[in-house]
């Protein structure tokens, strides 16, 4: 294919649309380039060697972490850390950030926030799972060690954010501020090239994705809008279809192409959601904003919440637009009553 543009190639053509444009942005993109085509390679390996299943310990989510969750993690640090444009991490799999102490490093502008493997669980049954990342400019001192305040930004001030989808093709789906942009991972080359530029999601969709099994345990404006969804309307559409997969990257990456909305919301069993704000609400949140939908704790914007601590959780509803509103809508109708 003579027009086929890879992702290196799409970044430094981008370059000049990043903030503080340096070379650095660009470097850090690379870097988890790097990780994703290396955690892509074992995944595929699932089933023929030993890396799936539980290592028979939990996060500090209260989790079981997979062997691919702990591979998963250490290659996206070690990538990071090797580039010299990342002064610490924070992931979803350690209980504390990550502060990476070489000179280098100390000096470097950004810090970077993950979900090493979303969906980890689904390997062992050869369903798609993720990665998860986001990217933001420190707020401590250049040439000292990162500080927990670097990490606890809100997600306006993300920089770059993006997921891998290791499905029946391998995705990688980023932004930076201008737009969402996705690479197709062939392996016959080894490269990610350009597959899906300048996307956006449908503003009316048909598809709503939430684990249908916890009906009972959510609020009351959360199951008006499943009734909603399952009535039958077809005037407007309805009744809209049910999807969920259980990975959200994978259930995410449907609705950004084809229009609808993912929720998580609050449970008995998890009061503020299940969801991490920094790990999985905010990158998300960026991603569909620059896409053209709408992401919202159930009250408000995601994007604008204030974050308290590293692995804080919250309700989550992104997607659609007009399928944000309507379920931030009827939220505010039904409170719940204690």
């Amino acid at each position: 294919m003579p027009d086929m543009k890879t992702l290196g190639e799409f970044i430094i053509e981008k370059q000049h649309e990043f903030p503080h444009a340096s070379g650095e942005l660009s470097s850090l993109l690379s870097s988890i380039r790097l990780a994703a085509k290396i955690v892509n390679r074992e995944i595929n390996k699932a089933g023929l060697v030993d890396i799936t299943g539980s290592v028979g310990s939990e996060n500090v989510q209260g989790e079981q972490q997979q062997k691919l969750d702990v591979y998963a993690n250490e290659r996206f640090k070690a990538a990071l850390e090797a580039r010299d444009q990342v002064c610490g991490v924070a992931s979803e799999e350690e209980d504390e950030m990550v502060v990476f102490n070489k000179e280098l490093n100390r000096n470097a502008k950004y810090v970077v926030l993950m979900d090493p493997l979303d969906g980890s669980s689904n390997i062992d049954v050869n369903v798609s799972v993720g990665t998860i990342f986001s990217i933001y400019r420190r707020v401590s001192p250049v040439g000292g060690p990162c500080t927990e305040e670097d990490f606890l930004q809100p997600g306006n001030r993300q920089v770059a954010a993006g997921y891998v989808v290791y499905g029946s093709s391998t995705m990688l789906v980023y932004t930076t501020g201008n737009g969402v942009h996705g690479f197709t991972y062939d392996p016959s080359i080894g490269v990610f090239c350009l597959s899906h530029e300048n996307m956006t999601i449908p503003e009316k969709g048909k598809i709503y994705s939430i684990n249908e099994g916890n009906y009972v345990n959510f609020p009351l404006g959360v199951k008006k809008f499943i009734k909603y969804c399952q009535e039958s309307v077809p005037s407007e559409g309805r009744p809209y279809t049910s999807r969920y997969i259980g990975s959200l990257v994978s259930d995410f990456h449907r609705n950004l192409l084809k229009g609808g909305i993912y929720l998580y919301p609050s449970t008995a069993s998890y009061p503020n959601g299940k969801l991490r704000l920094l790990y999985e609400c905010n990158p998300m949140a960026f991603i569909v904003e620059q896409a053209g939908g709408s992401a919202s704790d159930g009250t408000g914007r995601i994007m604008d919440l204030k974050p308290k601590e590293l692995h804080e959780r919250v309700p989550f509803f992104v997607g659609s637009t007009d399928m944000v509103e309507k379920v931030e809508e009827l939220i505010s109708s039904y409170p719940d009553l204690d």
